[in-house]
């Protein structure tokens, strides 16, 4: 259903039940799935894709052109996963050259007011809180949280079910199955919690644990750490993972567990 006030594209591919409340403006070239709802004052710009039964909330703007001076009018994509809801006066900018898109996933909430710069990849269930700034090229692994304010530096990466307090300066990449909080960011722990409520048994919990008292608690070396992990801890998922993302750092880790 589009109200007559809404604006909608001639060109614009909006299923037959995607609900468009009055003042919204859908430019060219987007695409809407089904069961979405855009609210009164979004805008939803050219080149987006947009999944099912998402809601965009009154003043959101998705896939405007990147406030990036290297961006030079290529076409580019806006990707939004199904089941995904955007609040008030969240901002998600489209690609550039570097990437071609920036993309949210699945089940993903964003408070009011997040910003997502251009060639972000966002993956499925994160919440990214109120006023979470995000810069350009930056990559969020599945399950992650992060804190209303957080602020995060361009190219970061923060791993999967990770967890980011309020507040952050994130200038460094941030391992898969963390707490990070302080200034300078640092380890705070595993996301015990996080991974009990998504199936993780104790014993894996454990050895999550394990792993990152060698890296960051016993050892002030991250080289030898990595070896020590290689050597001491048999092959799993999880060990691979973490190994995988500090070896693949390109800005270096968060700094090890400060005492005060």
């Amino acid at each position: 259903m589009i109200q007559p006030l809404a604006y909608v594209h001639p060109s614009a591919k909006i299923a037959d039940n995607v609900v468009i409340d009055p003042f919204v403006t859908i430019h060219s070239d987007v695409v809407i799935e089904e069961g979405t709802h855009v609210m009164s004052g979004a805008v939803i710009f050219r080149g987006s894709r947009i999944g099912k039964n998402c809601r965009i909330f009154p003043g959101a703007s998705i896939g405007a052109i990147p406030q990036d001076l290297k961006y030079d009018g290529e076409t580019t994509l806006t990707i939004i996963g199904d089941n995904t809801t955007i609040r008030e006066y969240v901002t998600i900018n489209k690609g550039t050259n570097a990437l071609g898109y920036t993309k949210v996933g699945n089940n993903v909430l964003l408070m009011a007011y997040v910003h997502l710069a251009h060639d972000c990849v966002v993956g499925d269930h994160c919440v990214l809180a109120n006023s979470v700034q995000v810069a350009g090229h930056v990559t969020i692994g599945d399950w992650a949280i992060l804190g209303g304010a957080a602020l995060v530096h361009q190219f970061v990466h923060v791993g999967r079910h990770s967890m980011i307090s309020g507040g952050c300066l994130v200038r460094k990449d941030v391992p898969p199955y963390t707490k990070a909080a302080r200034e300078p960011l640092s380890y705070e722990g595993v996301n015990s919690i996080g991974l009990r409520r998504r199936g993780f048994s104790n014993e894996k919990i454990s050895e999550i644990q394990d792993i990152y008292r060698t890296l960051f608690v016993k050892s002030s070396n991250t080289t030898k750490a990595l070896k020590l992990i290689e050597a001491e801890f048999a092959p799993t998922n999880e060990r691979d993972e973490i190994l995988g993302f500090i070896q693949e750092s390109d800005r270096g880790v968060m700094k090890g567990y400060i005492t005060k």
